[in-house]
């Protein structure tokens, strides 16, 4: 078990933050959902989590993402942790879909808040959330019943997804990376080449790797075991090693960034 950071976030941002939390919004939320159906529905009887992933704690909790407790208190903590505001950042991926995508794969899709977005921008796509919780993805299911949006959720690992090669003309993520170690933000870049038909496009929000280098105080506001190690590197780079084209990243709001590349 992974022994939890002394960060900025548990010292001083924590108590804060939980004082702003809607608190029976949350209890509701864990009163409405079935757990054990939703878990077991979603959860393989034999699927073995990777040990980059269970092995440490995200965020503070203990356990990372695969608690109730990181599901529950993922989309309240985030509108007040990723400025200058949630939404905004979100939709800034969103803003750079130039063409009409007919099938979408949501990597790291969390509770699904890009996914809900995605949906919501192209109706007539087939959407599908794909994370590596099956927690965040019982909240994610329980958003889009919520909404009324019909989109599909997998559990698996972004690395190795079982999809039949070509499947989808856009694939996403969204603050995936800074949460992977390079090894496997690799092979999830290779894998979602696999997964492209040709003239598709993987689009990536995530943190700015240039103002994470230049201010190494913001790499350590939060419990990120990997987040160092994703911004000493390049993502154009690991993109165009996994064999994309016409790679570009934007800066968004300084604090993020959106990459772009095209599978020919």
């Amino acid at each position: 078990m992974a022994i939890r950071q002394d960060t900025l976030w548990e010292q001083f941002l924590s108590p804060l933050i939980q004082g702003l939390l809607d608190k029976k919004q949350m209890s509701e939320l864990r009163d409405r959902i079935n757990w054990h159906e939703t878990i077991d529905r979603y959860q393989a009887t034999e699927f073995s989590y990777p040990e980059y992933y269970q092995s440490q704690n995200f965020h503070g909790i203990e356990g990372g993402y695969l608690t109730q407790t990181a599901a529950i208190s993922y989309d309240p903590i985030t509108q007040y942790v990723l400025p200058p505001y949630e939404p905004w950042v979100r939709q800034s991926l969103i803003d750079e879909i130039y063409f009409q995508p007919r099938k979408i794969l949501d990597l790291g899709c969390g509770t699904g808040s890009t996914t809900l977005l995605l949906k919501k921008a192209f109706p007539s796509a087939v959407v599908m959330g794909l994370d590596l919780s099956p927690y965040m993805l019982a909240v994610a299911e329980d958003r889009s019943k919520q909404t009324g949006l019909e989109i599909e959720w997998r559990h698996s690992t972004a690395e190795l997804t079982q999809f039949e090669a070509g499947s989808f003309n856009l694939i996403t993520a969204s603050l995936l990376f800074h949460e992977t170690p390079p090894a496997i933000t690799q092979a999830i870049l290779t894998e979602s080449y696999r997964l492209l038909a040709p003239g598709g496009e993987i689009l990536i929000l995530d943190g700015n790797q240039r103002t994470l280098r230049s201010l190494d105080m913001l790499n350590n506001i939060f419990e990120e075991p990997y987040i160092q190690a994703y911004a000493s590197g390049n993502l154009d780079a690991w993109l165009g090693k996994a064999g994309f084209d016409e790679v570009q990243t934007k800066d968004v709001f300084w604090l993020n960034q959106v990459t772009r590349g095209i599978k020919f």
